[in-house]
């Protein structure tokens, strides 16, 4: 094993390690209202659940260089409010470029041509093309010297139609495919999975879509 001290190691080698590592990661793609309205959505692949009761998200900011704030932690921190969407293969492009610096006066959604559709429970707008949007209010704040940490509390689902089965509460996974963030500019998708046999130990693959057994897990 190669044997690595992460106390002789700077931030940036820390960070290259840990996130070509830690992988993959779901990706949130979050939006946020700026002072004047405008609707901010950038992607974070530094984002989970973290529980169920309550049922809460954690999403993760880097500080910048400059000592400013990235738009979304600054639109949090003012409004205590944001949508975090999961993204799939059709939007994955578009999620990708609404990490684009762009002005703040500008939005990421008419830059990347995905739409609005209003929330039910908080003032920043859902992304219409998203297949899964957690409404969430600030529900903790944690601050380190790299970072903003967010812990949000989920108000709201919103589910692309057909994808949960609201008699079981199952989701339909054989239908769903997000994508996930993999080491440096590389990104996952879903379409290869496998079911474990409890009993045997033996993976068996399922190419194409997953199997019966985690379809409506």
């Amino acid at each position: 094993m190669t044997e690595i001290d992460f106390s002789t190691l700077g931030a940036y080698e820390r960070y290259k390690l840990m996130a070509s590592l830690i992988v993959p990661r779901p990706i949130a793609l979050v939006t946020t209202l700026a002072a004047d309205g405008t609707v901010n959505a950038a992607p974070f692949s530094m984002f989970n659940m973290v529980g169920e009761d309550p049922p809460v998200v954690m999403l993760s900011v880097n500080k910048l260089q400059d000592g400013q704030l990235k738009d979304t932690a600054a639109h949090i921190l003012r409004t205590k409010e944001f949508v975090v969407h999961l993204a799939d293969e059709p939007i994955a492009a578009a999620m990708h470029r609404c990490g684009d610096r762009l002005p703040v006066t500008e939005s990421e959604l008419a830059y990347t041509g995905l739409h609005t559709t209003p929330s039910q429970t908080v003032q920043v707008p859902r992304i219409a093309e998203a297949p899964v949007a957690f409404e969430c209010v600030l529900h903790e704040l944690m601050e380190t010297d790299s970072r903003y940490v967010f812990i949000g509390r989920v108000q709201w689902l919103a589910v692309r139609d057909g994808l949960v089965d609201t008699a079981t509460w199952r989701v339909r996974l054989q239908d769903y495919f997000p994508v996930g963030r993999f080491g440096a500019s590389f990104y996952v998708t879903c379409r290869e999975r496998f079911a474990i046999d409890g009993d045997a130990g033996k993976a068996t693959p399922q190419a194409g879509s997953a199997s019966t057994a985690i379809d409506e897990m």
